[in-house]
């Protein structure tokens, strides 16, 4: 038990942590409503579910000892994140006149929950840190010689649980202040520095080392 309130505190302050998955969740809640924010969450929440799935079964292991296999994972999740980042930019750089169009628009016209659930999905498994943190982070939380895939599995799936409670909470809040944070010159700000965020954070994992 102590060893599970431990994992318990120690996930809490790193989903609690801003990062690319509060940054589209974020987004998307502010294009797609309540919605468009919670299904990002569950997108996410579903990768991390993948990323757990993986580390019990080995398969993480052997990513992370695939040189070229674990580059070709992390420049394909940089790619994407700066590919958001961009999209999110030019949301930001658009004629007035456009940008007062979509202020007033149905977010569920803007986006719609397969999208921003296959973003949430893609942006999460694009990221290799999430491999190096579910291989580091869950066997500490398991009793010695009590390591197995029911055990690694069951912790991972109560921080993609924890994450998506999370995440479901700041699209609440978004999605509440919609239509103030759909103003213009609201809109142009949030979608401007989420873009710069997200093309950081891209060349960032592109650019670091394991």
């Amino acid at each position: 038990m102590s060893l599970f309130l431990a994992f318990l505190g120690v996930s809490f302050v790193v989903l609690a942590t801003p990062g690319p998955d509060t940054a589209i969740t974020i987004r998307n809640a502010l294009l797609g409503g309540r919605a468009g924010g919670v299904f990002t969450a569950l997108g996410i929440a579903s990768g991390q579910t993948i990323w757990a799935l993986a580390t019990s079964a080995g398969i993480v292991a052997l990513l992370l000892a695939s040189e070229p296999l674990f580059l070709a994972v992390k420049y394909a999740g940089a790619a994407y994140l700066v590919y958001l980042g961009v999209k999110a930019l030019q949301e930001a750089l658009r004629p007035s006149h456009q940008a007062e169009a979509l202020a007033v628009a149905k977010p569920s016209r803007r986006l719609t929950a397969v999208s921003a659930f296959r973003q949430g999905l893609i942006s999460d498994l694009g990221n290799p840190k999430m491999a190096v943190f579910f291989a580091s982070l869950l066997p500490q939380f398991v009793p010695p010689g009590q390591e197995s895939f029911a055990a690694l599995l069951g912790l991972g799936a109560v921080f993609a649980v924890m994450i998506f409670t999370w995440l479901a909470l700041y699209a609440t809040v978004v999605a509440k202040a919609g239509n103030f944070l759909r103003r213009p010159s609201i809109r142009r700000i949030i979608e401007g520095v989420t873009g710069m965020v997200l093309i950081g954070i891209g060349i960032r994992i592109a650019t670091e080392h394991r």
